[in-house]
């Protein structure tokens, strides 16, 4: 029992006075991460460690129920915090208790726990929600697919705030178990290992479980009747494929291509170091989008992808980010080039590889194909700016930096590089900055100025400086071969087209979404 207790104002005022200092410090947390691009993205105040989430999901009616599970660690003394969801939000507890809550702006929920949270403290929230996915927009855009039989989430920038509460940032990476009640004849498809599967009055329960750090934009999520393929590969990891059973024409191209997934990785091992994660595949569902993702261990693909025939190089592009962009993800959206002009070069090593050009010759391609005057150029791939965040100068002239890279280190210290970063960052964020740190330290070299010129830029480089890319006529101190290699490649003045050329610009659409 609790009794109140009446005080004289004076005595009120010198009682607030002894109340200690530190409990001034509970404050809210910041509604965003500090991102440069996306100041709202992600959430200030606390790390997440583990997301468990319980869901239910109708297709016919697109209604999604769910009770997700966050445990999370304080980094300053919290009086409040918020979560990025966009859905209807009917309970909060906070280690147990009931917390009091309210939607702002486009996807926070504000919660404010029944007592402060001390800084480096362990907190579970435990957030009851439903809602229908589809009817959620920002900015006029969706991370959410409706199709014939089901839904999807998949989107970059931002997916979750359309499925589960989340702090929605590369920054802040965790473990997650996803289970997904659908009704029977259908399938619920995730990331990682499917755990478990069980059925009970005409619905299946699928249980997945993703063990290593994933961004919450690599988390997914798809509803369908899906035609599954399963095997391992040499080293005993699971691998899962799954195929919207209406495909039509495009079917039999994306099977061709998807289910090559492990060799594909195989081969990627052999560039990029062991693969960082416990289980591989890709899944195709019946959307209209056109672009892939590269959703952690289970890549997402649109059925356009395939439209032109089989398209391996788009599996290439998506598997590389498993570890550029996925095991070693974005301190900041800025930095996306750490993503894209990587899983672009794999392209291109794919090529030369298969026989259907070279790294060089696609350079060379690319470097002619664009004059001085096209507004490519102007697009700084290691700061684009978040309008041009998957502009096409971010792949290819982020691709035509790691050429140059190449060329000024020799094979041997560029592909120890390429080896050696995944693991040195392994599971965590890193910064344009720092690739470049660790280039000059594995190389010797000193690389800040070749790399402003590549990624910061907004000129086309000078013909001395492409030179050294093996992108423009040579110079005298261009390596040997640089001009029988520069002459296949602009022949008569024009450039060659390398025969991977259309399948690697196939791809382009891969993060298609009309901006945020």
């Amino acid at each position: 029992m609790h009794r109140r207790i009446i005080v004289p104002s004076a005595l009120a005022a010198s009682l607030l006075l002894a109340i200690p200092a530190s409990a001034a410090d509970f404050v809210p947390g910041a509604p965003g991460i500090g991102d440069s691009y996306y100041p709202t993205s992600g959430n200030g105040g606390y790390d997440v460690s583990h997301y468990d989430l319980r869901l239910t999901y109708q297709p016919a009616t697109d209604l999604l129920e769910g009770t997700a599970t966050i445990l999370a660690t304080t980094r300053q003394d919290l009086s409040r915090f918020n979560l990025d969801l966009g859905l209807r939000v009917s309970e909060v507890r906070v280690n147990g208790r009931t917390a009091q809550f309210t939607a702002s702006g486009d996807h926070e929920l504000e919660v404010t726990p029944a007592a402060p949270l001390p800084r480096n403290t362990p907190v579970t929230v435990v957030v009851r929600y439903a809602g229908k996915p589809s009817a959620f927009t920002v900015d006029g855009w969706s991370a959410w697919a409706r199709t014939p039989d089901g839904g999807v989430a998949a989107q970059e920038p931002d997916s979750a705030a359309w499925w589960f509460p989340s702090n929605d940032h590369p920054l802040d990476k965790a473990t997650f178990d996803v289970s997904v009640s659908v009704p029977d004849g259908h399938q619920a498809i995730s990331n990682g290992v499917l755990q478990s599967q069980s059925s009970r009055l005409g619905r299946t329960r699928y249980n997945w479980r993703s063990d290593k750090p994933q961004a919450t934009y690599l988390a997914t999520l798809a509803v369908g009747r899906f035609d599954i393929t399963t095997d391992r590969t040499a080293n005993g990891l699971p691998v899962l494929n799954a195929y919207s059973k209406d495909l039509g024409a495009n079917a039999g191209a994306a099977r061709a291509s998807v289910e090559r997934t492990t060799e594909v990785a195989e081969w990627l091992e052999s560039v990029f170091g062991p693969y960082p994660f416990n289980s591989l595949g890709g899944y195709v569902p019946n959307v209209t989008s056109g672009f892939a993702l590269e959703t952690q261990t289970r890549p997402f693909y649109s059925p356009r992808q395939f439209a032109g025939g089989s398209n391996v190089s788009v599996v290439v592009h998506e598997l590389a980010h498993q570890w550029y962009g996925d095991s070693v993800s974005v301190r900041d959206w800025k930095d996306i080039w750490i993503n894209e002009g990587f899983a672009r070069y794999s392209q291109w090593l794919w090529s030369e590889k298969e026989g259907e050009g070279t790294a060089r010759e696609l350079a060379d391609y690319v470097y002619a194909s664009r004059p001085a005057g096209d507004p490519f150029w102007t697009v700084k791939p290691g700061d684009p700016g978040a309008e041009n965040q998957f502009h096409g100068a971010v792949y290819d002239r982020g691709a035509l930096a790691l050429q140059a890279l190449r060329d000024e280190v020799g094979d041997e210290d560029f592909f120890a590089i390429l080896k050696g970063w995944p693991q040195e960052f392994a599971y965590g964020n890193a910064r344009v900055a720092d690739f470049v740190k660790y280039a000059e330290r594995v190389s010797g070299k000193p690389l800040a100025g070749l790399f402003d010129t590549w990624l910061y830029q907004p000129v086309k480089p000078a013909a001395p400086a492409a030179s050294a890319a093996g992108a423009a006529a040579p110079s005298a101190a261009a390596a040997p071969g640089t001009a029988a290699r520069v002459g296949k490649a602009t022949r008569a003045g024009k450039p060659v087209q390398p025969k991977s050329w259309k399948k690697i610009a196939a791809t382009n659409t891969i993060h298609e979404h009309g901006g945020r």
